[in-house]
C-alpha cells in the first residue's frame, strides 16, 4: 500500500515517516489537561500513526478488526508474523510427554540404585498411551516407607517408596533403664500417638550414646541419620546467623532434638553441642520411620475423623482441625475413675473419644456423656472452680484434653457457641 495517497492531508501511507502534526488533533486535545510534553507526543506521533491506521481499516474492512490491527501494527513495526501455533503446540506437547517418560526412566534407574529388590518397570508405552493426559501417566506415589536413607531426591522418588521389610534394632537394656526412657517417650509429642506394642520396640531400638564436652552431636547442614532424646546434661543449640554462631536454645533432659531431618528429610537446621558430660538416647532413621512417623500418620487420620463428627468443632476447617489434633493428648480412664471434682480449679477441656461418664452435682446426676460429647469449658471459660464432678461408669474410657493454653488459643473462635452450650448445661444442672 506505499503507493496509495490518503484523503486527509495528502499524506502518504506507505512506511514513510509521518506528515507534520494534525490541527484537528491539536484543537481536540485543547481543552484537555495534558502537560505539553504529552500534548506533542499526541500530536506528533500519536495521531499520525492512528490515522494510517484508520483508514487502512476502513479501506480493507475486515471481519475481525483486531486481528487486522495486530497485523498491521507488526508490519508497522517491522515485527516478524507470529508463527501458526497449532502444529507448534502439538509438538511441543509431545516433546514435553518424551522428556517427561525420560525423568520417569531416570529416577526409577537412580532408585534402583539404592533399594535393593525392587525391580525396575520396563513395561513400553503404547501410542495411545501418548494422547493421554499427562497428569494421567504419573501415579500418586503411596506413603513413604523407607529403609537406609540414600538422598532426599531419591528417598522421595525412588520406585514410588514401595514399602520394604523392616526389622528394627534391639539394644538390650535394663528394667530400670526401660522404666525411665518409657515415660519419656510418652510425654513427648513425638511419641506419643504409639500403642504400647509399638513403644516397646521403639524403646528397644534407642541405643545409649554418651558425649564429653565439646562434641557436637549433630552439625548444621549434615545428613540427618538419627534423632535424640536427652538423658543427662543440658547440650546448646547453636545456628550460623549472619556469619556468626550464635546459641538459639538450651536442651534440657528429656528434650528431643534432630527430629526434623527425619521428618523432612533436610539437612539439619543447627549444631547442638555438649557444654558438659552427656547422655543421650538415640534413635535411627529406619525404625523413626517405620514406627514413629507411620503411627503418627495413621493416628492423626483417625483422630481427624474422630473430631468430623464432633458437633462442636463441625463448623471449623480442615486446617483448623488439624491444628487442634496437635495439641490434643490422650488419657485413658477406668470406672469409677473421677476424672474433675466440683469445686476443684480447672485447667483442662476434655472431649470423650470412648466411653460413658456422667456429671455430677452436689451428688446427684445431672448429665451424661458419650462419644463427641465434651466438659470441662465452664471452668476454663470464666475462670471459676469446676461446677460438677464427672466420673467414668463404663469400663475404661479415653479422654482427648487440651490445657488452658491450648484451649484459649485453638477454640477462640468456637467461645460464643461453648458459652451458649454452657448457658444451656447450668439450666440442667440446677
Amino acid at each position: 500500500r506505499s503507493h496509495r495517497q490518503g484523503s486527509a492531508g495528502g499524506r502518504n501511507r506507505g512506511v514513510t515517516p509521518p506528515a507534520a502534526p494534525s490541527a484537528m488533533a491539536a484543537q481536540a486535545i485543547e481543552g484537555l489537561a495534558f502537560p505539553e510534553d504529552k500534548r506533542k507526543y499526541i500530536v506528533e506521533v500519536l495521531d499520525p500513526l492512528l490515522e494510517q491506521m484508520v483508514q487502512e481499516l476502513l479501506l480493507a474492512v475486515p471481519e475481525d478488526p483486531a486481528a487486522f490491527m495486530i497485523q498491521w501494527l507488526r508490519k508497522r513495526g517491522g515485527i516478524a508474523e507470529a508463527p501458526a501455533r497449532t502444529v507448534g503446540l502439538a509438538a511441543e506437547n509431545l516433546q514435553l510427554k518424551k522428556e517427561l517418560r525420560g525423568m520417569r526412566e531416570l529416577m526409577s534407574e537412580a532408585a534402583t540404585s539404592v533399594a535393593e529388590g525392587v525391580p525396575k518397570s520396563e513395561e513400553p508405552e503404547s501410542e495411545e498411551d501418548e494422547d493421554d493426559d499427562v497428569a494421567d501417566d504419573m501415579p500418586p506415589p503411596p506413603p513413604q516407607n523407607r529403609g537406609q536413607r540414600a538422598s532426599v531426591s531419591a528417598e522421595a522418588y525412588g520406585n514410588w517408596n514401595k514399602a520394604t521389610a523392616f526389622t528394627p534394632p534391639e539394644y538390650p537394656k535394663t528394667a530400670e533403664q526401660v522404666a525411665k526412657l518409657t515415660p519419656i517417650l510418652s510425654n513427648s509429642f513425638m511419641f506419643s500417638s504409639l500403642d504400647k506394642t509399638d513403644m516397646q520396640v521403639v524403646v528397644s531400638a534407642m541405643q545409649q550414646r554418651e558425649f564429653v564436652a565439646g562434641t557436637k552431636i549433630i552439625v548444621e547442614g549434615d545428613d540427618g541419620e538419627h534423632l535424640y532424646i536427652i538423658e543427662e546434661g543440658e547440650p546448646v543449640c547453636k545456628k550460623q546467623i549472619g556469619g556468626e554462631e550464635k546459641v538459639l536454645e538450651t536442651f534440657a533432659p528429656g528434650d528431643v532434638f534432630g527430629e526434623l531431618a527425619l521428618l523432612y528429610n533436610c539437612p539439619r537446621a543447627a549444631t547442638v553441642e555438649a557444654v558438659d558430660s552427656c547422655k543421650a538416647w538415640e534413635l535411627d532413621r529406619g525404625t523413626f520411620n517405620h514406627i514413629v512417623k507411620n503411627a503418627a500418620t495413621k493416628k492423626t487420620q483417625q483422630r481427624d475423623a474422630f473430631l468430623k463428627k464432633v458437633e462442636l468443632l463441625t463448623s471449623i476447617d480442615h486446617y483448623e482441625r488439624a491444628q487442634i489434633c496437635d495439641v490434643l493428648k490422650c488419657d485413658s480412664f477406668t470406672k469409677d475413675h473421677m476424672v474433675v471434682t466440683q469445686g476443684e480449679d480447672g485447667d483442662k477441656f476434655y472431649i470423650v473419644e470412648s466411653g460413658n461418664l456422667t456429671a455430677i452435682k452436689d451428688g446427684k446426676e445431672v448429665m451424661a456423656y458419650g462419644n463427641g460429647d465434651y466438659f470441662g469449658e465452664l471452668a476454663l471459660l470464666k475462670s471459676q472452680a469446676r461446677a460438677c464432678s464427672v466420673k467414668v461408669t463404663s469400663d475404661e474410657a479415653t479422654l482427648l484434653w487440651m490445657d488452658r493454653k491450648a484451649f484459649t488459643k485453638m477454640l477462640g473462635p468456637l467461645e460464643d457457641v461453648l458459652r451458649r452450650k454452657g448457658g444451656e448445661y447450668e439450666g440442667t444442672a440446677k
